[in-house]
């Protein structure tokens, strides 16, 4: 899998890639990743009949919110939604400051949870790690246990998600890529340069 993984992270990394390859390769990749998070997910044996004969299977076993983080995680949203098609929906916004690179929640709209709801966060990116401290926190703060939190990247700074651990070491995080470093600017390098630009077609 990491084979297919790299095949379309450097399809995202080049800047010569068009929007629809860009998106076609996000989405591609995604999937990937929903892979290896439904491995994080609590199962159940289940008995069925298939056309010829009883047998058993696997079910997931408890409720899930998918909590994509506004505005790139809801490009990830579609995709998760057709592996967990009855998870209900959370959504934050958070803004970052791109003076001081600090981020601030403008935004939340969570569903009803129970302490065994699993929640898994949507962010292609996770840079200064700042935005997913702001999740992280809000959880924590509406009784989530930690370890029922699966956070959900594409490309990862090494500052940003080493903070993440540090705080929050429960929470279980499934990435493509954990890349060489921030710049001065805040951005991952090498990096994708930035993720919503590129996909919604923003660029300056």
């Amino acid at each position: 899998m990491q084979h297919a993984k790299d095949i379309f992270l450097s399809i995202l990394r080049n800047k010569t890639t068009n929007r629809q390859a860009f998106r076609e390769a996000a989405t591609q990749l995604t999937h990937l990743l929903a892979h290896e998070v439904l491995q994080h997910l609590p199962t159940q044996n289940i008995p069925l009949e298939t056309p010829l004969a009883a047998t058993q299977g696997i079910a997931i076993t408890t409720d899930v919110i998918l909590m994509p983080i506004l505005r790139s995680g809801i490009t990830m949203l579609p995709t998760f939604i057709s592996y967990v098609p009855q998870a209900r929906i959370a959504v934050i916004g958070a803004r970052r400051d791109e003076e001081t690179a600090e981020a601030h929640l403008y935004y939340q709209n969570i569903p009803p949870h129970t302490k065994n709801t699993r929640v898994i966060i949507l962010d292609p990116m996770i840079a200064t790690g700042g935005t997913g401290l702001i999740a992280l926190s809000l959880l924590k703060t509406l009784g989530i246990p930690e370890s029922n939190i699966i956070f959900c990247s594409i490309i990862c700074a090494p500052e940003g998600i080493n903070k993440l651990k540090t705080q929050f070491p429960p929470v279980i995080h499934v990435t493509a890529a954990i890349d060489d470093h921030l710049n001065a600017r805040k951005f991952i390098v090498p990096g994708i340069g930035d993720f919503g630009d590129r996909y919604f077609g923003t660029e300056g």
